[in-house]
């Protein structure tokens, strides 16, 4: 086949679910060619229909609940719609397979992840085991996995997110397919590991030929890796063509708002845009949407690069003692420092946690991980500091010691000036209504059991804010209209809730106990990225009228670009580099934190038009092969 030939042909595809609420139109009308050699990248928030897309093409939909009411699904002429499950099964895995978003939950736990691998080859392939064991560590070498002999017999928990996901990826490519379902396959991954993903999925694409369907709601990843891009909104396809053309000249409202809300390093803005700036969409009766385009004017960029609260530095002697003095920092009209001799409201002082590494039959220490080694840090009231830095590099380990939850080896918290690793009983209850927790997963973090206004209720309860339940409710509505919600979400259980509306909750929990100090632990790292502008905006919002204070952790330096005025470096346990974040990202002084820039992904038009470039002289040189 040559690359203008397509494999994969969508025609007018429904899949419908029935609820309680009527009908729900999850893809509607949807029409995709995926051509020999090409990604297609299929972006849109969450509920707009990718991933039901993706089932669709592999006949994967639950029977009871969804079904496909009409078109077709062509692949190499067979319409998968129509075939009977037993031949689907035989294309499944093999012609056509799929790389799920979580593979912590997509591999079984209980079986060494070689064995899972195996096991698609020998279903598909009809070799011996020997023979299928001497492919996967094959494979698990052409995707980048270390030591694939051992890690053929490693479990899944014993390995990390990157390698999780790289066996995902050998997985799907062990029978050689022809199309490659990649749905969110980087979503909450750290950058340089997403972008060695991206690497990795791009040279097996061109070493092998194969045609990817790339799903993900992050257009920046889209940039990076995309041929052709197709934007989907509530089901239906609003906008396809070039990843160039895409980029340089959007046409709908809803793919313009989806590139301006991800936050940028090179931004000024004080204030995400959200999807909301540039479009209305309002749902008819036959279930599709009335989409008005919003102007986005000078004026209103202007307002976002210049409303909301402005930067807090620490003081300026301590700025010239870290090398980064006032005089040289570009100033905004309203960034402000610190004033000397203020006292920090927490303080890390040689901050060490270490895990015992235990072996042999009797279990002895031989040795630790130094999560955190020799921390020291300072908070200042008012200020946001940016805890930023990969996968076990100690950036949650710091916010959970804060509040408690894990235990320190050495060193001192103070905070307010109170040294909380002596804190029990009465005394630690009162410092933890104080200092709250914002965790990375909000569903599992809210009890599923329980209704909103449970949850937020108990808080103030146990926290003494009020014992008369009739006061609680009435704070726990007001709270939840200051997040954007409302007062009927009370009774709601969270499993009703979107994964943003769940995080709102998760503020609104930590809020209701007058907490004036909140640590966010990857509190947006799983969120669209609309979703995402709406909590950060939230989140300074919240900042400016509470008075709060925040550690803010994240893998994403753009983010915590956005969010912090302090930002603190972290690699391998130890602060790597500290100082305002405008400072860092100006100019970076060292290596780890150059990598941590260079690996997120870009939208700039003229990368784009590189690749674009580079990958037509790629295609015309193997076709002269």
């Amino acid at each position: 086949m040559d690359a203008a030939t397509p494999v994969l042909e969508i025609d007018g595809l429904k899949t419908y679910f029935g609820s309680q609420d009527g009908l729900v139109k999850a893809v509607d009308d949807l029409t995709l060619t995926l051509r020999q050699g090409e990604t297609l990248g299929l972006v849109g928030e969450s509920g707009s229909g990718k991933s039901v897309t993706s089932l669709s093409v592999m006949r994967l939909l639950p029977d009871r609940a969804a079904t496909i009411a009409g078109g077709k699904i062509t692949y190499l002429g067979r319409d998968l719609v129509k075939l009977p499950e037993k031949e689907m099964r035989n294309i499944r895995g093999s012609d056509i397979s799929m790389i799920f978003q979580e593979p912590g939950t997509s591999l079984n736990p209980v079986f060494r992840v070689g064995v899972q691998v195996t096991e698609g080859i020998q279903r598909h392939k009809n070799v011996n085991f020997a023979e299928a064991k001497r492919q996967t560590i094959e494979l698990f070498s052409e995707v980048g996995i270390p030591e694939p002999e051992r890690r053929f017999f490693s479990y899944p928990h014993e390995m990390s997110g990157g390698q999780k996901q790289r066996v995902m990826i050998a997985l799907a490519l062990a029978c050689d397919p022809e199309i490659l379902i990649a749905d969110e396959p980087t979503t909450a991954l750290d950058v340089t590991i997403q972008r060695q993903i991206l690497d990795l999925l791009r040279d097996l694409r061109d070493q092998r030929g194969m045609s990817i369907l790339f799903i993900t709601h992050d257009l920046g990843v889209i940039a990076e890796i995309a041929d052709n891009v197709a934007v989907m909104f509530r089901g239906r396809l609003v906008e396809q063509g070039p990843v160039e053309q895409i980029f340089d000249n959007p046409q709908h409202p809803y793919t313009k708002g989806l590139l301006a809300c991800r936050p940028k390093l090179e931004s000024t803005f004080r204030r995400l845009p959200t999807v909301s700036d540039f479009m209305t969409a309002e749902k008819l009766s036959d279930g599709s949407y009335d989409i008005q385009e919003l102007e986005m004017s000078q004026a209103a960029i202007l307002k976002l690069s210049s409303t909301g609260r402005g930067r807090l530095l620490h003081p300026k002697k301590e700025l010239d003692e870290i090398g980064h003095p006032f005089s040289e920092i570009k100033a905004d009209a309203d960034l402000k420092t610190v004033s000397q001799g203020q006292r920090p409201l927490l303080k890390l002082e040689k901050l060490k946690v270490y895990y015992p590494i235990r072996t042999g039959l009797l279990r002895r220490v031989t040795d630790h991980v130094k999560a955190v080694d020799e921390v020291d840090l300072k908070v200042y009231r008012g200020q946001t500091l940016g805890l930023v830095g990969e996968s076990g590099c100690g950036k949650t380990t710091i916010g959970r010691a804060i509040v408690k939850l894990v235990g320190i080896t050495e060193g001192n918290i103070k905070y307010d000036g109170v040294d909380i690793t002596t804190l029990h009983g009465e005394r630690l209850h009162r410092f933890r209504g104080n200092v709250q927790i914002i965790f990375q997963d909000p569903y599992s973090s809210l009890n599923p059991r329980m209704t909103v206004e449970g949850m937020l209720v108990e808080a103030m309860r146990i926290h003494g804010i009020s014992q008369k339940r009739s006061d609680c409710r009435e704070r726990a509505a007001q709270l939840l209209v200051e997040v954007g919600l409302e007062t009927i979400h009370l009774r709601r259980y969270p499993h009703e809730f979107s994964g943003g509306q769940r995080q709102r909750i998760s503020i609104a929990r930590a809020l209701a106990v007058k907490s004036e100090f909140i640590i966010c632990d990857e509190s947006v790292s799983a969120l669209d990225v609309s979703v995402q502008a709406q909590v950060l905006n939230l989140l300074k919002d919240l900042q400016e009228e509470h008075k709060l204070t925040y550690v803010f952790i994240s893998h994403d330096l753009s983010v915590v670009k956005f969010m912090s005025d302090m930002m603190a470096v972290m690699h391998a346990g130890k602060i790597v580099e500290f100082g305002p974040s405008e400072a860092i990202y100006e100019n970076p002084k060292e290596d780890y934190t150059k990598r941590l820039i260079s690996s997120i992904p870009s939208d700039s038009i003229e990368l784009i038009r590189e690749k674009v470039a580079k990958r037509k002289t790629l295609r015309q040189q193997r076709a002269a092969e």
